[in-house]
Parts: structure tokens; sequence; C-alpha cells
């Protein structure tokens, strides 16, 4: 009984060496690759822009999301429109109000739904608290991964090993919900916004 009970303890032990284990992956992007797209579509204007200062971390285990847990934040004020005037207005206190509410940021809750969809490629629901314009809400987004081992390296031309984290997601928010300007300007500012989200974070080593 005890060489039995030996035996399951020492395979147990192999099995946890086996595991993958959970990285910490830094989505600080001093290069500006990574960035949101927000798009509204009114009847008289359509509004494109984008937002590049991002940052934050997500520690996840790469063979297993649903235990994934992180925060991601964009830096309000790094929102650009191309037109300078509708930026001025977008960033003032009257629509987002960068000096009172200077970060944009997206709590993770919750992974699920994972789905392969090939090598190193998922696809989940993902689930976390959205705050913005101090107002904090709960959505879900369906999200595709990429795990990239070793590529970091390459990301940093040499001059960094270890991994990166491909994120990837689409989705919509209303601007009402989150209580900038609700129910005005519909004409020219849409209450649906379109987000697309691209992000890569690095897991560096040895450090």
């Amino acid at each position: 009984m005890k060489a039995s009970a030996c035996l399951i303890l020492m395979a147990l032990a192999l099995l946890a060496d086996g595991r993958a284990e959970a990285l910490t992956f830094d989505f600080k992007d001093s290069k500006g690759v990574n960035n949101v797209v927000f798009e509204l579509d009114a009847p008289l204007e359509s509004i494109k822009g984008t937002a590049k200062g991002i940052s934050g971390s997500v520690t996840v285990d790469p063979a297993n999301l649903a235990d994934a847990k992180g925060r991601i934040v964009v830096a309000t004020n790094s929102l650009i429109v191309p037109n300078p005037l509708m930026r001025a207005h977008l960033l003032s206190k009257d629509w987002l109000g960068a000096r009172s509410n200077p970060e944009i940021s997206f709590d993770l809750r919750k992974v699920g739904d994972v789905e392969s969809k090939g090598a190193n490629v998922s696809e989940a629901k993902v689930t976390g608290v959205l705050s913005l314009n101090g107002i904090s809400k709960e959505i879900t987004a369906v999200a595709k991964v990429t795990f990239m081992p070793g590529r970091l390296r390459e990301f940093s031309k040499g001059r960094l090993e270890g991994d990166l984290l491909v994120i990837r997601s689409e989705f919509g928010i209303k601007r009402s919900d989150f209580g900038i300007r609700p129910g005005e300007f519909l004409d020219k500012v849409s209450n649906e916004i379109d987000l697309t989200l691209s992000l890569a974070g690095a897991a560096a080593k040895g450090r």
C-alpha cells in the first residue's frame, strides 16, 4: 500500500511539473504597436479614431486561459481623431472628462467557452468590468488569443528573451451606458461605439 501511495504521489508530481506555468504579460508598449480603434457612425457624421496609450498586464497559463487575470488600461488623453477641434471636444469635461477621468480600464473577471482554433490559438468569451467616464459596467466580448512562445527576441530585435501573447477583439458599447451625453447629438455622434482591440503583451525571461 505504501509503495502504491508513493507511486501515485510521484505520478502527480510529474504531471504537475509537466503543466505550463502561469506567465505575466506586460502590455506597456513603447513602440506604439498596440492600439484601440473606435468608430461612431451617426446619420450626419462618421467618426473614427485610435488610442495608443496602452498599459497593464495579464497573468495566464497559455494552456489554461480560464484562469487568466489582469487589467488593461488606456490613457484617455491618448485618444486621437483627425479633427483637432473634435479631439478637444472629445477630451473636454462635457464628454470624456480626460482631466478627471485620466484612464479607461478593463478589469478581467472571467474567461469562458474557450475553443482551440489551431496551434497556440484560441477563441474565448472574456468578461470584465469596463470603466469609462467614471462609470463601471460589466461587459462580455469574444477575443482571439494567440500565444507565441520564444518570439519576444524577434520582436525586441534580440534585446530580450521570452514569449508574446496577442489579443484581438471586436465589440460594441453604448455611450449612454457610460453617461456620455446620453440622448444628445445623435445625428452627429452615434450612441453605438464599435471598438477593435489589437494588443500584444510580453513575458520576458531572466528578469
